[in-house]
């Protein structure tokens, strides 16, 4: 029988069972990464005449029907061939003969396996970008549309001044739009073609990787043939872009979760992105955002295991770095998914308006635009500041909010206070903050457009 591995020369016997199944690699699903990956390998063996091209011709076709297999579910994992390189290189065989033997040339599984995994988080923060244009997208849409719809916003989770849900919601776009960048950044310092690196050592062949590098859309060629086989930094980038998106969901969906419960009454959660009780009929849970919170905790854990991987390891390849697909799989299949479903579950939350405002101006929210009443009549701030948290403790002596005392109490505190101080409104407070990032209504509005248009 043929060897099967690609390492087996100098190995006497079959590999124990356990070996097999501990050392095989988390690579199945990425077939269509390295059969590309090798047709433009074998393209430029032919082009530099280091192989006959005729025989890579033979290769390139023979892995378009290996490619066409796959698609078509005929493939069928075979553990003993350790990792999806080899099962490609075998089913070539299968279709070509000893031809497929030659498509090796040249390079290494240490290249081929940093390609691959440079082709598939290129991929990744690709799709990641899609998502967050689209999320970012729906943010500028409901921040345009609640500009002028007044909410509390908090500090230390108490009420704290009035701004609008539209400024809120921006908020988080701010946030995700960032998260776009970082993954931008990413995709720029991945794609850098390391195939030519071979095992560490670069290659004694004519090799012409800019053009491999062209046909497979990558922008450089690495400098450094060591580096390219031990680099994983890329890696780790992407496990922190995704980590801190993942952050700023679970940020999101905290709010979502309070909005939703009956202290707050701010949003009524949509059927369709909701659970209930299986003892509770009453109950709808924010499942979706509660999820979504939790599972930062695995995206962290990612990032904190390829850092974890890597800090130990000596130049060049390792197996250790055999685990890189786990961490890329592990934050992708948390956060691709999430931000997928944000999308589709936030424009179809029912927003309680009228309550929001109601709380807006409650809990001594204006306090901070009276105290700036005074400061614009010339007194100095930490002496306002005085004086009405003095008023602050007689409305909670009288059981009442500010604006609902007398104007007597108020001119007990200060004579700067004349009867226009019973005015100051939540609206009245939006609208004093009209400048660049404030919560004025048309700074929000200007804000969704400038944020719209940075999505390009």
């Amino acid at each position: 029988m043929t060897e099967q591995r690609t390492w087996g020369g100098r190995f006497e016997g079959g590999m124990d069972e356990l070996t097999r199944d501990y050392t095989a690699g988390m690579d199945r699903d990425f077939w269509a990464h390295d059969i590309i990956g090798s047709v433009a390998h074998a393209r430029m063996l032919g082009h530099q005449g280091i192989i006959p091209s005729s025989e890579a011709d033979a290769i390139v076709a023979g892995l378009a029907l290996v490619l066409e297999d796959f698609h078509a579910g005929r493939v069928t994992w075979r553990p003993e061939l350790e990792d999806i390189h080899t099962h490609v290189e075998v089913l070539l065989r299968e279709k070509i003969g000893d031809a497929a033997g030659r498509l090796h040339t040249a390079r290494s599984r240490n290249d081929q396996v940093a390609l691959l995994n440079r082709m598939v988080v290129r991929e990744a923060c690709d799709i990641a970008r899609e998502s967050l244009t689209e999320l970012v997208a729906v943010l500028c849409d409901l921040g345009d549309r609640h500009a002028a719809d007044p909410m509390p916003g908090y500090t230390h989770v108490q009420r704290a001044q009035p701004v609008t849900l539209g400024h809120h919601l921006l908020a988080y776009g701010e946030m995700l739009l960032r998260d776009r960048e970082r993954f931008d950044d990413c995709r720029t310092r991945t794609n850098v073609l390391p195939l030519g690196a071979g095992a560490l050592a670069g290659s004694p062949y004519p090799l012409d990787r800019a053009m491999v590098a062209e046909e497979l859309g990558f922008d450089s060629v690495s400098r450094n043939s060591m580096d390219a086989t031990a680099d994983r930094d890329f890696v780790a980038e992407y496990a922190a872009a995704c980590a801190i998106t993942q952050v700023h969901l679970s940020r999101f969906a905290e709010d979502i979760v309070l909005w939703a419960s009956a202290e707050y009454g701010f949003v009524t959660l949509p059927d369709g992105f909701a659970t209930g009780s299986s003892i509770m009929p009453q109950k709808k849970n924010a499942d979706v955002a509660e999820l979504a919170r939790g599972r930062a905790g695995r995206v962290i854990g990612e990032l904190v295991g390829i850092l974890t991987t890597m800090k130990g390891l000596p130049m060049t390849y390792n197996r250790d770095l055999q685990e890189d697909k786990a961490y890329i799989l592990g934050a992708s299949n948390v956060v691709l998914p999430t931000l997928r479903i944000f999308a589709a579950m936030v424009p179809a939350l029912g927003f309680n308006l009228e309550r929001m405002r109601e709380a807006a101006g409650q809990s001594y929210a204006l306090a901070t635009d009276i105290a700036d009443y005074l400061v614009k009549k010339g007194l100095p701030f930490r002496s306002a500041h005085e004086v009405v948290g003095g008023l602050v403790r007689e409305a909670e002596r009288r059981r009442c909010e500010l604006n609902e005392l007398p104007l007597e109490v108020y001119r007990a505190g200060s004579d700067l206070f004349a009867a226009d101080v019973l005015e100051i409104s939540v609206d009245s407070a939006l609208a004093a903050r009209d400048i660049p990032g404030g919560t004025a209504p048309r700074q929000v509005r200007l804000a969704a457009a400038q944020l719209r248009a940075a999505l390009g």
